[in-house]
C-alpha cells in the first residue's frame, strides 16, 4: 500500500479505487441482479410473480409470460457480463423496463398506500429500477472505452 501521510492522500487512493473498479463493479451487479431475480421466475419462485400475471392479463395465460420474462432477464444478466455483448444487453434492458413501470398504471392500488408518494413494496420494488436504469446509461457510457 502506497505511503499515506495525509486526509488528502487517503482520498486520492480512494476514489482512484473507485474510477478504476466502479464501472465494472455496477455492471458486474447488474449482471448478477438479472441472473438472480430472472432465474427465480422460470422456477415459480419469484416473489413478483403475482404481480407479474396481474400486470399482463391480456396475455394468453399469463403464468406462461413469467418464465419467458425470467429468462429474458438472465440473457440480460449475462450479456451484461459479456463486455463485448453490453449493447445487446442494454437493447433488452431498455425493451423490458418499460414493462416494469405498467402496475403503476393498470394495479395502482396495488402499488400504492396513498398516491403519488405512499408506496407499497410493489411500488418499492418497481421505483428502484430508476436506479437500474441509471446504472445501465452509466455502463452504456463506457461502450466505446478501449479497456
Amino acid at each position: 500500500m502506497k505511503n499515506i501521510k495525509s486526509l488528502n492522500d487517503l482520498d486520492i487512493l480512494i476514489t482512484n479505487f473507485m474510477s478504476r473498479w466502479g464501472i465494472t463493479l455496477l455492471r458486474y451487479s447488474l449482471g448478477i441482479i438479472y441472473i438472480w431475480f430472472g432465474i427465480l421466475k422460470p422456477f415459480g419462485l419469484s416473489p413478483a410473480q403475482e404481480l407479474v400475471e396481474n400486470t399482463v392479463y391480456w396475455f394468453k395465460d399469463p403464468s406462461d409470460f413469467v418464465p419467458i420474462l425470467g429468462w429474458w432477464e438472465v440473457v440480460i444478466g449475462l450479456t451484461m457480463c459479456i463486455k463485448p455483448l453490453i449493447r445487446f444487453s442494454i437493447l433488452l434492458l431498455f425493451i423490458q423496463m418499460p414493462g416494469t413501470f405498467l402496475p403503476l398504471i393498470l394495479l395502482p392500488e396495488v402499488c400504492f398506500t396513498s398516491f403519488p408518494f405512499g408506496l407499497t413494496v410493489e411500488g418499492q420494488y418497481i421505483v428502484k429500477n430508476l436506479i437500474i436504469i441509471s446504472a445501465a446509461i452509466v455502463v452504456g457510457s463506457t461502450v466505446r472505452d478501449k479497456n
